[in-house]
């Protein structure tokens, strides 16, 4: 199980964050803690990670571009192709984990790029930006 946990979250840290700095990468992993924390998400790393809506027709089948984690179901592989960014995601999965940093997020579920202005913002309460990444928090 934690070795699952560690893939889910080192895709999701290399797919939303590996040009980020460490900081920005350490975020995006918190975000997901964070996530399994609330009880408005699923109570595990991977669920959360691979969270998306489905077809009513097909429940296995994700709806393309409608995914908690854009990387998920945008329809391009998942497969890490840079080894080495690869291998610092593992490595941060690996120590987030395992509790070697803090988490620093302050409960944050949600970010976007700096690049983009979605309408669910307006809904959260800032919480900062790190690196390209706005981080919001989804007040209980």
């Amino acid at each position: 199980m934690f070795e699952s946990a560690v893939l889910c979250l080192a895709l999701g840290i290399y797919h939303e964050a590996r040009s980020e700095p460490l900081a920005g990468q350490l975020a995006v992993s918190f975000v997901v803690m964070n996530r399994v924390d609330d009880s408005r998400y699923p109570n595990s790393i991977c669920g959360v990670v691979t969270q998306g809506r489905t077809y009513k027709w097909n429940p296995k089948v994700m709806i393309k571009h409608q995914c908690q984690f854009t990387f998920f179901c945008d329809g391009f592989s998942d497969k890490p192709r840079d080894g080495h960014a690869w291998d610092n995601a593992q490595y941060l999965a690996s120590n987030v984990l395992s509790g070697v940093y803090p988490n620093f997020m302050e409960g944050a579920t949600h970010y976007h790029a700096t690049y983009v202005q979605p309408d669910w913002a307006e809904t959260k309460t800032k919480v900062g930006q790190v690196g390209h990444h706005i981080f919001y928090r989804w007040e209980k």
